[in-house]
């Protein structure tokens, strides 16, 4: 399948570029404005004020959400004045609380892991922030972020890459905008842009596809850019404060046992362990343990070796598919089960549910060519082919042996 990549913004587009203060957006806007496009800046307002205690004397690092919301917002502005840009702050505190905090807690107290930032994506940055902007008046012709990633449009239809199995619903026969892996691998952020609708990213660009972390901030050091000396934000928030989030509801301590069912110690909460996790176990061993499984309706969290996590498969629902098309048949993929991993090759084939499963929609089981480690639920599981996003679910459970 061959693809093409879209062209940027050219003069005289009119481009709203998402603005957080980072080195990335910051960068993407004044490419955009170097390029004779008409820019403007919106930014998320997520934080409210009095969210979380602070402990005395703390130094609050950067990272998506912050107190140092203001502190940016400000920045932002300075930037956009010194520039010339127009820029807007939209108000999406409810939504994120609702979209992104709930589901979060509500997940990790699943006993699953959350990916916040996929959930952000598809709800606030690529749902209510562009949401705001029409109610605020502001058009555009795209909207351009600083992700690593590139869109591209296939030279045949969806139906063409899975073989003459495939379902034959009308919407197999389109050519929607897709998502490509960037060049620079290790920045790449296609993996978090996966749940975006398809005609949601038919207006969506990335202006910093080609280019590499490196040479972001070289570019933006050169044109003296306060952006470049601001060090990374963590993502969603930084960990000294996540404990914090679980303050509203008290823990419910259970016990840790082992593969056999022998109790080991007590955990604090299955909302503070996620699959693999080694560190603040409080379990001494012999040999390093792992959270192996967790098991949300007898408050178990189930340790094992480094061994136990090996997975031969999953399976996933809640599937996002280009233009919504679901090819209802098997067929071979690489597949990442977390930001951090290799693809790896895999084969997929739609899942008869069995007695006791409850799916969001329409299943499958994803075997992998070689064993792969801490398949966690609740994480997505994406596929790809030529580096391009061919869609991808969440997690449901791991399947451990053929």
């Amino acid at each position: 399948m061959n693809y093409t990549e879209l062209e940027l913004p050219g003069k005289g587009s009119r481009a709203v570029v998402g603005l957080s203060g980072g080195v990335d957006s910051t960068m993407a806007a004044l490419l955009l404005k170097e390029r004779g496009c008409d820019v403007t800046c919106v930014t998320m307002s997520l934080w409210r004020d009095n969210e979380l205690s602070l402990p005395e004397g703390y130094e609050i690092p950067d990272s998506c959400y912050s107190p140092k919301e203001s502190d940016d917002i400000e920045e932002n502005r300075k930037f956009c004045e010194e520039q010339g840009i127009p820029y807007a702050v939209i108000d999406v505190k409810d939504a994120y609380q609702k979209e992104v905090i709930g589901y979060f807690k509500s997940e990790y107290r699943s006993g699953r892991t959350p990916n916040p930032c996929i959930r952000c994506n598809s709800f606030i940055k690529f749902g209510a922030l562009l949401s705001g902007i029409k109610s605020m008046g502001i058009g555009y012709d795209y909207f351009c972020t600083g992700h690593y990633a590139r869109a591209v449009r296939a030279a045949e239809p969806l139906n063409c890459m899975y073989g003459e199995n495939a379902s034959r619903d009308e919407r197999g026969f389109l050519r929607p905008v897709q998502i490509q892996t960037a060049l620079d691998a290790a920045k790449d952020q296609a993996y978090f842009l996966y749940r975006i609708p398809s005609e949601i990213l038919e207006k969506v660009r990335f202006p910093l596809a080609h280019l590499s972390k490196k040479e972001i901030f070289e570019m933006a050091r050169k044109r003296g850019l306060k952006a470049a000396e601001k060090k990374e934000s963590q993502d969603f928030i930084p960990s000294s404060l996540l404990e914090k989030l679980f303050t509203d509801i008290p823990s419910v301590p259970g016990d840790f046992i082992d593969l056999d069912g022998k109790v080991l110690g007590r955990h604090r909460g299955i909302e503070h362990y996620t699959i693999g996790q080694r560190r603040g176990l409080g379990v001494s061993a012999p040999q390093p343990l792992y959270v192996a499984e967790i098991d949300r309706e007898k408050n178990l969290v189930v340790l094992g070796h480094d061994s136990d996590l090996l997975c031969a498969g999953l399976i996933a629902d809640d599937f996002v598919w280009p233009a919504d098309y679901d090819p209802e048949c098997e067929f071979d993929a690489l597949v990442k089960i977390r930001l951090a991993s290799k693809p790896v090759r895999a084969h997929v084939v739609p899942y008869k549910p069995q007695p006791g499963d409850q799916f969001s929609g329409r299943a499958y089981k994803i075997m992998f060519e070689e064993m792969q480690r801490a398949v966690a639920p609740g994480q997505s599981a994406v596929l790809y082919r030529n580096g391009v996003t061919l869609g991808g679910g969440i997690i449901s459970r791991a399947v451990k042996e053929e």
